[in-house]
């Protein structure tokens, strides 16, 4: 025998998975994978790909831990999505250094500034978010060696960002067309070695003017490869 309730009052059994929202507030279609994404990243930012934990994931969305995998397969599914994401903000980052430079496209001194731009603002993420840098590039990632065919629209990646830069030198006749096949990967290979050197790697650290140093002396180098002088 149990207590029958008053009028009104009848219990009303929470769904399994998902806390539910305060009446009027129900979550949108997404909102908690979105929410577990977003929360992800912020663990990445304070630990790398290590600190991506579901439980703590769904501790920070405020949804029971069982919620994670009505959206994701496991640890690993969240991991990838948590490191497209910091991909995303490397390649945000990029881009907002590349609208920065002044000039028309095409012009032989703002194309050459649009791709130093480029690898400043990778070499300046890496080393202030190093968490999120690490994340990134957590998981190997298949990319095709040239601009796959029927692609819709342009490639806002970091690697589709140097590649529209280096196309640029191109046609402001910088950069010569013959050798222009794969000369992205070289350039990538150096800025990127360079990032993980001295963000968290045996350079970390050296002084500020030897950082500065080494990064004018990179792109001297990137430089004289692309203008084969």
């Amino acid at each position: 025998m149990t207590a029958s309730r008053p009028a009104g009052e009848a219990h009303q059994a929470e769904p399994a998975g998902e806390s539910r929202p305060a009446e009027g507030r129900r979550r949108p279609r997404g909102a908690v994978r979105d929410g577990l994404v977003a929360a992800g990243l912020e663990l990445a930012r304070a630990g790398g790909p290590d600190a991506v934990v579901l439980r703590e994931a769904t501790r920070m969305v405020g949804v029971v831990p069982n919620a994670a995998y009505r959206h994701f397969a496991d640890r690993d599914e969240l991991l990838a999505a948590v490191c497209a994401a910091a991909m995303g903000e490397l390649a945000g980052r990029m881009a907002a250094g590349v609208a920065r430079v002044p000039g028309r496209s095409g012009d032989p001194i703002a194309a050459g500034q649009r791709l130093g731009a480029i690898g400043a603002a990778y070499l300046a993420f890496a080393r202030e978010e190093p968490g999120l840098f690490a994340t990134a590039f957590a998981l190997p990632q298949q990319h095709a060696y040239g601009i796959p065919d029927g692609a819709p629209g342009p490639d806002r990646s970091p690697l589709g960002q140097l590649r529209a830069a280096l196309d640029e030198l191109v046609d402001a006749g910088v950069l010569d067309r013959r050798r222009r096949d794969g000369i992205e990967y070289p350039i990538w290979s150096t800025v990127h070695g360079l990032a993980v050197l001295t963000a968290q790697g045996p350079l970390r650290d050296v002084p500020e003017t030897a950082r500065q140093l080494l990064d004018e002396r990179v792109s001297a180098f990137i430089e004289t490869g692309v203008t084969g002088i």
